[in-house]
Order: structure tokens, then C-alpha cells, then sequence
């Protein structure tokens, strides 16, 4: 059981339609249920679905997040892309930046760090995601490549306060394998150790990412420096969503 608070991120990915918006009725019941505030819980649907999403949960205590956003603040001539101004101008509060997939799919340690610089100037809050393959992991870089991604992604940034850091092994995503709790424990103690440090954070918030569903979660909250969990597929069921709040709390 853990008594500190929580933040929890569901993130939808390329899922969802507008029959997807009655998902969030239970949610939102059971959020409103809760007498402490012990948590924060942050819905992050597909571009397609921020506006109705807004206008679902802005009388909620519910705060909505967009997956990515284009590093150019002007909004110049960038087809199919969304910039940090129009996804504040449309609601949301936060913005994943640095997950894997993008990294993927071309986002670099200088394309995130100006997406970061963008996002904060529109004063959207971050959950800024690093983590190691599974290639590094068995070459031993794990630490190394945590470190660079860090130090780089937040180069010339000056405020870090409203940064949440998601540390998502890159082999964990999708795949059903956790790091066991003595590894992730170390990992995660070593990015608060590298943001205490070289960036004078005093108290960073580290989230895990990587799998996190209803089962392993009760293993996953006896590591006491988390500070929350970023949820991919089971955050798309309301009933596994709440299930993983609930069994991270009892």
C-alpha cells in the first residue's frame, strides 16, 4: 500500500472513436468518489478526440493530454502536424513528448529538447518519456543511455517544475515484460539521483511505463520512489483503468 500521491497516465495511442467517450463515464464517477487527493489522473486520446475529450472532462477534476506535438511555435508549414500553442488553445494541460514510438519514428534528442522549450513556453505541463532498449539493456547502457537522453532533452531548459519524467524500458512496451522490482527500483533512483544533480531538481516525480495492467501493479506499487504509472493498453478499459488506481492504493 502506498500513501503518497499518484499520478496515473492513460495513454490511448492510435485508439478511439466517439463511441469511446462512454468509457469515460465510469471513470469519471469513480473519480469523483474519491474523498482525498491522493491522485491525478490525465487522459491523453489521439488528436482526433482532444476536443470532445475537453469538453467531457473540464467540470472534472480529470486533466486532458495530448501524445505529441510538432517543435515548430510558429506554426508554419507543417502538413498533418500540431503545434504546442494549438494543443493549449484547445484544452489540453500536458503533452507526451520523447516516447519511444516517436523516437522510432524520427523524434531526436535535439527535436525533443525544442518540443520541451515550445511546450513550456505555451505552458503546457510534460511527461518527458526515456528508457532503454532491449539491445542497450543487455550491452549494459542502460544508465548511459537514460543520461543522454536526459541531459540532452533538456538542454537550455530552465524550468523543470512542471516536467513529470516516465521511465518506459523500450523492450517493457507492449510486450508484457516488466523489469523485476530490484532493477527498476535502481533505474529509476539513478534518473532522480541525475536530475538531482546536474539539474538541481529537489523532488523530480518518475513515473514507470511499460505494460502496467491490473496484475503486476501490485507488485509495481512496493517500489515506493515511483511516483506514479503511465498506462497504455489496459487504460483504454474504464474497469482496468480504476482497477490499477485502486490496487495502487490497498
Amino acid at each position: 500500500m502506498t500513501n503518497k500521491f499518484m499520478y496515473f497516465i492513460a495513454n490511448w495511442k492510435m485508439f478511439g472513436d466517439l463511441k469511446s467517450l462512454n468509457s469515460l463515464t465510469k471513470v469519471i464517477n469513480f473519480s469523483k468518489k474519491q474523498k482525498k487527493k491522493r491522485f491525478k489522473l490525465i487522459y491523453c486520446p489521439p488528436f482526433t478526440l482532444l476536443n470532445l475529450f475537453f469538453n467531457r472532462l473540464k467540470k472534472t477534476n480529470i486533466d486532458l493530454g495530448a501524445q505529441n506535438c510538432h517543435h515548430d511555435f510558429n506554426g508554419t508549414a507543417h502538413t498533418g502536424f500540431v503545434n504546442s500553442k494549438m494543443l493549449k488553445n484547445i484544452g489540453a494541460k500536458y503533452v507526451i513528448l520523447g516516447h519511444s514510438e516517436n523516437r522510432v519514428a524520427g523524434d531526436t534528442d535535439l527535436t525533443i529538447n525544442m518540443k520541451i522549450k515550445s511546450s513550456i513556453k505555451n505552458k503546457l505541463k510534460i511527461i518527458f518519456c526515456i528508457g532503454e532498449t532491449n539491445f542497450q539493456k543487455k550491452k549494459k547502457l542502460t544508465h548511459k543511455t537514460i543520461s543522454k537522453q536526459i541531459r540532452k532533452g533538456l538542454k537550455g531548459v530552465k524550468n523543470l517544475n512542471n516536467i513529470l519524467f516516465a521511465y518506459e524500458p523500450v523492450w517493457a512496451i507492449g510486450t508484457g515484460a516488466v523489469p523485476v522490482n530490484k532493477e527498476l527500483k535502481k533505474n529509476i533512483n539513478y534518473i532522480k539521483g541525475v536530475l538531482r544533480k546536474n539539474f538541481n531538481l529537489k523532488t523530480p516525480k518518475v513515473l514507470y511505463g511499460g505494460s502496467v495492467n491490473p496484475v503486476n501493479v501490485k507488485n509495481l506499487k512496493e517500489i515506493n520512489i515511483i511516483d506514479g504509472f503511465l498506462v497504455g493498453g489496459a487504460s483504454q478499459n474504464p474497469n482496468k483503468f480504476i482497477d490499477i488506481v485502486k490496487k495502487t492504493f490497498n
